[in-house]
């Protein structure tokens, strides 16, 4: 037995490496496994083993994981390029194909009452009268709207036509946007919808105000706190001028009494130093002590 294991290592040439150990396998890379496969292992089929080796050696390597990061960085970051961010003054500010800009001048009607509501109105400049006349030709001013207010909003809860008229009472610039314009941007658009939201409910809360104001309080609260409004109390860090379009005739419509008692209260608030006249009306927070005194 002995005789024949040393014919064999003479044939073959292994005795010479008796009794020395064999070398250390040298680490395989990804470049020497792949020049070296399939050469390294039998072609039985079965690919699964290389495809292992591979995964391993690449999560074990650092500048991989950081190639891969890298690479959802740069994926993420086209993703926010392509959907910037919706920006509701720019679109209130700018025509497009479904909206315009008109410009009125003073005294023109926007639009009469009866007309169709076919859009909505945003408006960016100057000043609007919103009236209702009665069946003998009566009128009543409603509000005095400014840039930054909507009108004509009641087509989008189901009215077709329009409840009152709308006047400049100066020149004035507004953005027409039409019906399906407006509630598409609404759905698709947050903060349009968010904007137009807050408007409508300090709106709803203003006309409840304005209500319980001409039911229970005397001509000469309701005219001050009218006064307010139209200087803008509440919404600017200090009352600003009336627009010298707001004449005491309509002042009276606004309020419901005559021109008479309007230009006496206005005398008395001179008088008390809640108003005055320097180029134009001039409205003091004091007036709101005539509101809220008893």
């Amino acid at each position: 037995m002995v005789a024949v294991d040393h014919h064999l290592s003479r044939r073959t040439g292994l005795g010479d490496l008796a009794g020395v150990s064999p070398p250390l396998p040298r680490p395989i890379t990804i470049s020497r496994f792949i020049n070296t496969y399939p050469a390294n292992f039998p072609s039985d089929g079965n690919q699964s083993f290389p495809k292992i080796m591979i995964m391993i050696d690449l999560l074990s390597s650092g500048d991989a994981m950081q190639g891969i990061a890298s690479s959802r960085n740069k994926k993420s970051k086209r993703k926010l390029k392509k959907e910037p961010a919706f920006d509701a003054q720019a679109f209130l500010d700018s025509a497009g194909v479904s909206r315009k800009v008109v410009q009125y001048r003073k005294s023109q009607k926007i639009y009469s009452q009866g007309d169709p509501a076919t859009s909505v109105i945003y408006i960016q400049q100057g000043g609007v009268k919103l009236s209702v006349v009665n069946e003998v030709g009566k009128e009543a001013v409603v509000a005095i709207l400014g840039p930054g207010d909507f009108i004509g909003e009641g087509c989008l809860a189901g009215q077709e036509i329009r409840m009152g008229t709308a006047t400049a009472i100066g020149p004035t610039a507004v953005l027409v946007i039409g019906k399906k314009e407006m509630m598409r941007v609404l759905h698709a658009e947050h903060a349009l919808s968010d904007r137009f939201m807050a408007y409508i409910l300090s709106r709803n809360i203003r006309i409840e105000e304005d209500l319980i104001d001409q039911l229970f309080n005397s001509s000469e609260k309701r005219l001050a706190r009218t006064l307010l409004l139209l200087a803008r109390y509440g919404r600017e860090s200090e009352p600003q001028k009336v627009r010298p379009e707001v004449s005491q005739e309509m002042l009276a419509e606004m309020i419901g009494t005559t021109r008479s008692r309007v230009n006496f209260f206005m005398n008395k608030f001179r008088k008390l130093g809640f108003i005055h006249y320097n180029g134009g009306l001039q409205v003091h927070n004091s007036l709101l002590s005539v509101v809220l005194h008893d």
